[in-house]
């Protein structure tokens, strides 16, 4: 004899996951990551995020290994080992400013820098395939609402941190 199958509580039940905005919006991140991951590792021997990493430190983005933890919503430990398999790979590497002993710049070395100029092309072949059947009209309306949802969270940010107390929004 089998042991039954828990049937769900109703709130559980009754939720529409394929109905969500936040399960879409993780799973299209997802399908995203691997498919650009697939290339990147096949082509260039690394991650997708390592990649966007080697991407980020050349565009001029994040310079810094602290704007990277801002920008991957990762904490500062995760950023330091993925910044040691780069730099122990030899394609970034840490440079003390000269202005500021403490701070530390991340820089590409050559190699990593010619992985960089890659990954346009590898993002932009992974977007039309994700995007294909969409008209250039409904990927610009597409982009302006991501655009919007991510200036939400900003703002939502600034919010909880205002009424805990931390950094006050920019207007008060």
């Amino acid at each position: 004899m089998t042991d039954p199958i828990p049937v769900p509580p109703p709130e559980i039940r009754d939720y529409d996951l394929g109905e969500s905005v936040g399960y879409l919006l993780a799973r299209a991140k997802t399908s995203m990551s691997n498919m650009v991951t697939q290339r990147t590792l096949a082509e260039l021997g690394i991650t997708s995020q390592q990649a966007s990493v080697l991407f980020m430190v050349a565009s001029g983005k994040c310079l810094l290994a602290a704007e990277l933890a801002r920008e991957y919503g990762i904490d500062a430990s995760a950023v330091t080992r993925l910044v040691d398999r780069l730099e122990k790979r030899g394609l970034l590497k840490r440079v003390r400013s000269s202005e500021d002993r403490r701070a530390v710049r991340l820089a590409l070395t050559p190699e990593g820098e010619a992985i960089a100029r890659r990954m346009p092309a590898i993002f932009t072949s992974v977007t039309e395939t994700l995007a294909a059947g969409f008209t250039p009209e409904e990927v610009g309306f597409l982009k302006n609402m991501l655009r919007r949802v991510l200036a939400n969270s900003c703002d939502a940010s600034q919010n909880a941190n205002a009424a805990a107390g931390q950094n006050p929004p920019a207007n008060s």
